[in-house]
């Protein structure tokens, strides 16, 4: 887990805001302290690679999905992909995206928002380049001649959890 104290309150207050303004059928669902988790205990659980279901358009507004290793960094997913990727081409000219990591029923994190592309010379591309690469054992970056990292910038995010008690605190 790396998430300071003040990217847990970010977090916290996101997904305060975000159940919030969520529709009714949603809330029925999602309730909190009982099937909604708090910020500590998504970082808690997401720690490590986990598997994304990416969301984004076409020029002509069709949505398309694919598949990423996220990882869950300061609150934020993060995850790559080759440059030659329908996604990356994608979410360079579109860059808005909706991300959701499902564990069976047990879990399901659902977040809307946009992407930034981390490059080098990003102040946070060397930090995030580092847990790649301790995760994988080489840098993302040696894949391929353009592996781009992208980092939502969560608008929306919901966090439900089937039984909020069996996650720690």
């Amino acid at each position: 887990m790396r998430e300071s104290d003040a990217d847990l309150d970010r977090l916290q207050s996101l997904l305060d805001e975000s159940l919030a303004r969520s529709t009714e059928h949603l809330r029925s669902i999602v309730r909190p302290g009982e099937r909604s988790l708090t910020a500590r205990q998504l970082a808690h659980e997401l720690t490590g690679m986990r598997l994304l279901v990416v969301a984004t358009t076409t020029a002509r507004g069709e949505p398309r999905t694919s598949a990423a290793d996220g990882h869950f960094l300061r609150g934020r997913w993060v995850f790559s992909t080759s440059g030659t990727a329908a996604k990356a081409r994608q979410l360079a000219a579109r860059p808005a995206v909706s991300v959701t990591h499902l564990d069976g029923e047990r879990l399901g994190v659902f977040t809307h928002g946009s992407v930034e592309r981390l490059a080098p010379g990003h102040p946070d591309f060397g930090w995030v380049d580092e847990h790649l690469t301790e995760h994988y054992g080489s840098s993302p970056t040696t894949w391929g001649p353009d592996i781009p990292y992208f980092r939502v910038e969560p608008t929306w995010t919901v966090a439900y959890a089937a039984d909020a008690s069996e996650f720690p605190e």
